[in-house]
């Protein structure tokens, strides 16, 4: 068997950033991975590159995935600034279902200076910076990592007056239009790219950082990237009608997706991140929420960039939509269409905030959302409350419950394939790390939050795609 042979420029078509970290991973693949296919290590090489945080502690990866994460400020940049001793209060839901490093990087978050109000989602889990589930509003300031790599990612509904036995009836026709309409993974874009009027943007000629990503940023149009990320067929049941949602009950067909702002967004994040750490040396594990200010040039140009990674990523789904209903030829009778990994103005007990939601979902009053299981479990249609104490927010799925690592390490092939077949689901791509048995149980978040948010309707998976 020939020995395992990567190049520098199949690293960087991948996405990986200019730097060491190429010849690292290079070294690392072709010595420990020097039996696999291409690939199988490219493969690996793309789940490292989207989520570095979850190979930090893995004997192999941890080489690669330490020089994907931003570094601390060096000793004499910027301020050093003090946490507060106590830290704001914060409210939990459904804490019995939070670990304990999620719990703790929202104790952190709490003590920043600027932090006026925060909560914990029952999906939370720990991240970068502020853990996935966690929900901050500050003053006049922005974290780039309060919002993520992912920015503008986001969650997209399409109903269709369609009858959704024909899931049953003509599986492989909807395999197809899946195919034909999507494409997955981290470097991967269309020979042909999509065209819309977000590409026109004024942002991408004004700041220095977007003229230099708008090449790449319009290759990737339409397309929807690796990890959690997907498109799917499935059934949607709704039992009674709400004049905000305005669907008579019934069952319909419905297309879900979930994806972000791909390089573009991991881009920005990690510029402005890289730029607020010199400007703020904050103490410990709480280095990863330097904050820019809003009276900042700096924060001024990572607000304006955060914003049309937002507009990019939704353009993405509605190519992906329109693709697909235009195969249909059907247009749907109702779009739901709700984001995270976002920073908003918003009013909270009288001032205006800023309030950051890395993974969980705006549940404003009378606010619409999807809040989706796994491949196999059902999402949820729902309507905001608007509860204060929860800073207007709900979860954004169910939360992981083990790393990719783990899920690797833990379940087999055969249990994965048993569940898809217990649940009538065919799955396009995929991989153990996305496995069901990954993720808590949607029916437990969901009722951890039943004081958030109404419930409206469901979204049963049939026909999943994903990346691989």
């Amino acid at each position: 068997m020939s020995k395992l042979k990567l190049t520098g420029k199949e690293l960087r078509a991948l996405g990986f950033p200019e730097g060491p970290v190429i010849s690292i991973a290079m070294k690392v693949m072709e010595k420990k991975y020097k039996h696999h296919r291409k690939e199988e290590a490219m493969d690996i090489l793309k789940k490292v590159l989207e989520s570095p945080l979850e190979y930090e502690d893995d004997a192999v990866l941890a080489l690669i995935a330490e020089q994907l994460l931003p570094k601390p400020p060096a000793e004499g940049e910027g301020a050093e600034i003090s946490l507060n001793n106590t830290g704001i209060a914060f409210s939990i839901f459904g804490s019995e279902h939070i670990e304990a490093g999620a719990l703790n990087q929202m104790y952190q978050a709490s003590k920043l200076p600027v932090s006026v109000a925060g909560a914990l989602m029952p999906d939370a889990h720990s991240g970068y910076g502020l853990p996935i589930g966690g929900v901050l509003a500050v003053a006049d300031a922005v974290i780039p990592y309060g919002v993520g790599v992912d920015i503008g990612c986001r969650m997209c509904l399409s109903v269709f007056d369609i009858n959704p036995k024909e899931l049953d009836q003509k599986p492989d026709y909807f395999k197809r239009e899946l195919l034909e309409a999507t494409l997955f993974g981290s470097g991967g874009h269309f020979k042909q790219p999509a065209n819309h009027e977000v590409m026109e943007d004024k942002a991408f000629h004004e700041l220095g950082l977007l003229r230099t990503l708008h090449g790449k940023a319009w290759k990737q149009l339409g397309t929807s990237g690796g990890g959690n990320h997907f498109v799917e067929f499935g059934n949607v049941t709704i039992d009674e009608k709400d004049e905000i949602l305005g669907i008579a009950p019934g069952e319909y067909l419905g297309l879900l997706s979930h994806s972000g702002s791909r390089g573009l967004g991991a881009n920005i994040a990690n510029h402005y991140t890289k730029i607020a750490k010199q400007k703020r040396r904050l103490p410990g594990e709480a280095s990863n929420l330097a904050w820019l200010g809003l009276d900042e040039e700096e924060g001024m140009e990572y607000w304006i960039a955060m914003n049309l990674a937002g507009e990019y990523a939704s353009a993405n789904h509605h190519i992906i939509h329109a693709k697909i209903a235009k195969q249909l030829a059907r247009r749907p009778i109702r779009m739901v269409e709700n984001h995270h990994n976002f920073a908003w103005k918003e009013m909270h007990e009288g001032r205006e905030v800023i309030v950051h939601r890395k993974g969980a979902t705006p549940a404003g009053k009378n606010v619409l959302g999807v809040i989706p299981g796994s491949m196999t479990a059902p999402g949820f249609i729902v309507k905001g409350k608007g509860v204060e104490s929860a800073v207007n927010s709900a979860s954004h799925g169910a939360g992981r419950r083990m790393s990719r690592t783990a899920a690797i390490k833990s379940i087999t092939h055969e249990a994965m394939k048993a569940e898809l077949k217990k649940h009538d689901v065919m799955l396009i791509g995929g991989g153990l790390d996305e496995s069901p048995f990954a993720y808590k149980d949607i029916e437990v978040v969901m009722e951890s939050q039943k004081q958030l948010v109404d419930v409206l309707g469901k979204f049963y998976p049939r026909i999943v795609r994903m990346d691989g």
